[in-house]
């Protein structure tokens, strides 16, 4: 037996005393692939017993891979899970040697279904998020005074480029840094960027601004929620795109906005006229911007003012009834729930379920239902089913190129 092999084996043995939850939590965290060849002992993470992706070495010399020590320490326990000894979390450094091993191993077991272990990135502190943030915050003052020149001008646009480029890199944030980023001053400062700054920095401030939205964090959201310029540069975004990278971080903050506080979010969109702007985007709209469009609007359509704007666009419900069953299962998802807002709460005189019949949406539904989906979408589409029936008459309008591969007519 090898020197690595028994102590590989003597790890496992004293990790046998970690708790079962927590080493089901590092694997929940991680989900690595399973591999077809059988993993060097060496390469496992004590902890999880799972191919480390991402490995760090304690000051006692045990090397564990970073989630599923993180997860341990995370739980009261300031010790190395292996020896006992104190342990805390910035004594962690990454062991870039063993790393390398594993990529070199994964790239030579490529043929036996090895997927290569991406490099991982350096999860930031908060004293670095601290130090970025109060130069996003010198800048955005600095370029709040009055103009001393075109070099000082340039100088600072580049100097902003540089801090957002690197605060990007930056991600996943933890708890602190992402409120030190959602505290008043640092949000004006992204919203000034994301107003009048160039292209680039436009695009890196609109993507921090979705990497906090999205960590749903109700404190981060509730200050974004207040900050009111916020909706106006989002909304700006997507009217004149800069790039399709900046138009869905827009829409996926935008979601994240309305789904923390929908009263005030949605109706502040409404406003801006984000209804129609959204249906006019989803005529022409790749699969990604497509969806996330799609979630924007069935999650302001929660309002009714924004049910009266639909109402009154000419393609909104028939760029509804297109999108089911056209682009993905998360996009005919968000595609029935609209509709079924639209139908359901429609007067009993208007022409939306109407329209819908003469769009196929029916049709549609029924052949959803048959082929299969679930949860929320399935009770959707079911009601949204009986209120179209019940206007129905004897015009029907179907598309034949939805229904190839139809197992059974309908009746």
């Amino acid at each position: 037996m090898t020197r690595a092999r028994a102590r590989a084996r003597a790890v496992r043995l004293a990790v046998s005393e970690i708790p079962l939850a927590v080493r089901r939590s590092a694997r929940q965290q991680q989900q690595p692939p399973e591999p077809a060849a059988d993993v060097p002992d060496h390469f496992l993470c004590p902890i999880s017993l799972d191919m480390m992706r991402d490995p760090v070495t304690a000051p006692t010399g045990i090397t564990y891979d970073r989630d599923g020590v993180e997860v341990w320490l995370e739980r009261g326990r300031p010790t190395c899970p292996v020896t006992g000894r104190p342990l805390r979390p910035e004594e962690l450094v990454p062991n870039h040697a063993t790393r390398r091993m594993i990529q070199e191993w994964c790239v030579a077991n490529r043929a036996l279904g090895v997927e290569r272990v991406p490099t991982p990135r350096v999860p930031v502190s908060a004293a670095d998020a601290r130090e970025i943030l109060e130069g996003v915050a010198a800048a955005a003052r600095r370029g709040d005074a009055a103009a001393s020149g075109r070099m000082q001008a340039e100088a600072r646009a580049c100097a902003l480029e540089e801090i957002l480029a690197a605060l990007v890199v930056f991600f996943p944030l933890d708890e602190e840094s992402r409120r030190c980023i959602a505290s008043p001053p640092s949000l004006d400062a992204l919203v000034s960027i994301l107003s009048h700054g160039e292209q680039v920095t436009r695009v890196s401030a609109v993507v921090v601004l979705r990497e906090i939205a999205s960590s749903c964090d109700n404190q981060c959201l509730e200050a974004m929620s207040k900050a009111n310029a916020m909706y106006d540069a989002l909304v700006n975004l997507v009217a004149k795109p800069v790039s399709p990278q900046a138009t869905k971080a827009a829409l996926v903050t935008a979601y994240y906005l309305v789904k923390n506080d929908i009263e005030h979010a949605a109706s502040r969109l409404v406003d801006l006229g984000t209804v129609e702007l959204l249906v006019e985007l989803l005529a022409d709209a790749d699969k990604g911007t497509t969806e996330k469009a799609l979630a924007v609007l069935d999650t302001v359509l929660v309002a009714a003012k924004a049910r009266d704007r639909a109402y009154a666009h000419a393609l909104a419900v028939p760029v509804l009834a297109k999108k089911t069953m056209h682009v993905s299962d998360m996009a005919t998802e968000f595609a029935v729930s609209a509709l079924w807002r639209l139908c359901k709460n429609s007067p009993a005189d208007g022409g939306c379920k109407a329209e819908a019949l003469q769009v196929g949406a029916f049709q549609k539904l029924l052949l959803l239902l048959q082929l299969g989906c679930d949860g929320v979408t399935k009770e959707r589409a079911s009601e949204l089913l009986r209120l179209l029936n019940a206007s129905r008459d004897s015009t029907e309008c179907i598309e034949t190129a939805d229904f190839k591969g139809l197992k059974r007519p309908f009746i």
